[in-house]
């Protein structure tokens, strides 16, 4: 596919002594057993979790430029583009829980706070936080209990011992019929190695929650279609401030992962949110978005990763 010869493997397929894969090759509508030599550039999908995988990968990445480097969690995102300052308006103030107090600080400071899990992925284990009077409203998706502050300071104790969690103020996205949205704008670099934008798509929660994230229940449609029914005559407007914004985003993570880390960027999914103002608002970066739900651009991603690829290895040969 776009001129390259693609061969599938994991660490546990290097033999490094030999300096050759053992992997796979799709030929005639089959996957077939074979010896290769090393890649010239290994588009990386996933991060292997033994060990003795892991010190493969370190010593491929001697040798071999990788397509993918993480970003980090939420937390190292946020503070990255908090310390450069240039999307520093368009942050959502994060803080990393260390005791019950930071959150109860939060609650009486903005009254309505989202606590999520630093690590997390695909919208889970993110609550939403309310507090009404002495009481406080606690939402899972879509289920809502009231407790006491003696409740919420258990319920906060147990989930921060099992992992790292931050405390934001809860920003509010929702469509005119009051469900909760954000945007993913999926950037990826291309075949001269500039940021594109392969997609940009609504994620709608179902009623009563406050995720939208497709794997938490949330769902998607077109983006025109969602703009025309949101925006009316700003259609243009709206799509065109989100393109700028996910490509200058990009960039940026970008520039700063190379100057941290003398790495660079390939593909991203930033979630956005817009108030009842228009303001964009960063609810978190992925560096491993995945393919768009919308089957016709999944072609998309796999040229650009490819061509990107092919970027990568043939500016190495430059060097």
């Amino acid at each position: 596919m776009e001129g390259a010869e693609l061969v599938y493997f994991s660490p546990k397929m290097v033999d490094l002594t030999n300096q050759v894969i053992n992997g796979y090759m799709y030929k005639n509508g089959t996957w077939e057993k074979v010896i290769t030599n090393l890649p010239d550039v290994i588009i990386n999908a996933g991060s292997p979790m033994k060990l003795n995988h892991r010190k493969v990968v370190k010593k491929l990445k001697k040798q071999i430029p990788f397509t993918t480097h993480s970003i980090g969690n939420k937390l190292t995102v946020y503070r990255r583009l908090l310390r450069d300052g240039t999307f520093k308006d368009n942050l959502i103030p994060s803080h990393l829980i260390k005791n019950t107090n930071d959150v109860f600080t939060y609650l009486d400071k903005y009254g309505k706070v989202i606590f999520k899990p630093t690590n997390g992925h695909q919208g889970k284990n993110i609550v939403y936080l309310e507090k009404v009077n002495n009481e406080y409203h606690v939402k899972v998706h879509t289920n809502m209990e009231i407790f006491t502050k003696a409740q919420l300071t258990s319920f906060i104790e147990k989930s921060i011992k099992q992992e790292n969690y931050l405390v934001q103020p809860f920003i509010k996205s929702t469509t005119k019929a009051g469900l909760a949205f954000d945007f993913r704008i999926h950037t990826q670099k291309d075949g001269e190695g500039k940021w594109v934008i392969c997609a940009i798509y609504p994620r709608i929660a179902k009623k009563g929650s406050v995720v939208a994230n497709i794997n938490s229940g949330g769902f998607t449609c077109t983006l025109d279609s969602f703009l025309r029914t949101e925006f009316e005559e700003k259609v243009n407007e709206v799509k065109q401030k989100l393109r700028e914004f996910g490509l200058s985003l990009s960039k940026k993570l970008d520039e700063l992962q190379i100057s941290e880390y003398g790495e660079l960027l390939d593909e991203l999914g930033v979630d956005v949110g817009m108030d009842e103002n228009g303001k964009i608002w960063v609810f978190e970066v992925n560096y491993r978005p995945g393919c768009p739900p919308i089957f016709y651009l999944e072609l998309d991603v796999v040229r650009n990763a490819i061509r990107y690829a092919k970027y990568l290895a043939q500016k190495r040969r430059i060097v």
